[in-house]
């Protein structure tokens, strides 16, 4: 918790419940998880090829709270999956350091016929929808905090 009396972490919504600009202020069912650093994760749904994103929640030098992408692997190559230049191939895996940061909200196409992404922190890989359930839509997830009492 930080001076102000907040925590940082990050916010999930589904897109139709959120309007255009409005993630700084979450709407009342939006998912509040208290994580600072996590790995979204994901199987490409043609290629069948694994892609991980090491991300961290830090505050901006307004207070604000902020997403960056820190790391990047793809398990292999395909279709327009090439690895970024830069990138080294280390057991397997592309690994790359990301450019153009910090990230804006992420938009998260979660169809029901493909597996959900996963969410891994601490070591531990759970589906999204442990944390949101999908309504085969866009999900949002950005960079937020919540006020302590």
């Amino acid at each position: 918790m930080s001076a102000t009396g907040s925590v940082l972490g990050v916010c999930l919504a589904l897109a139709a419940a959120v309007p255009p600009g409005a993630e700084s202020r979450p709407p009342a069912d939006a998912a509040f998880v208290p994580q600072r650093a996590f790995t979204l994760a994901w199987t490409h749904s043609i290629e069948k090829t694994r892609w991980e994103e090491d991300y961290r929640v830090a505050r901006a030098a307004d207070g604000s709270p902020l997403l960056r992408l820190v790391r990047a692997r793809i398990r292999g190559t395909g279709a327009g999956m090439e690895p970024p230049d830069g990138a080294v191939l280390r057991r397997g895996w592309y690994e790359y350091v990301p450019a153009h940061q910090p990230q804006g909200p992420l938009r998260l196409t979660r169809s029901p016929y493909t597996a959900d992404y996963d969410w891994c922190a601490r070591g531990r890989c759970r589906p999204l929808g442990a944390w949101l359930p999908s309504d085969g839509g866009i999900t949002l997830l950005w960079p937020c905090q919540k006020h302590q009492n």
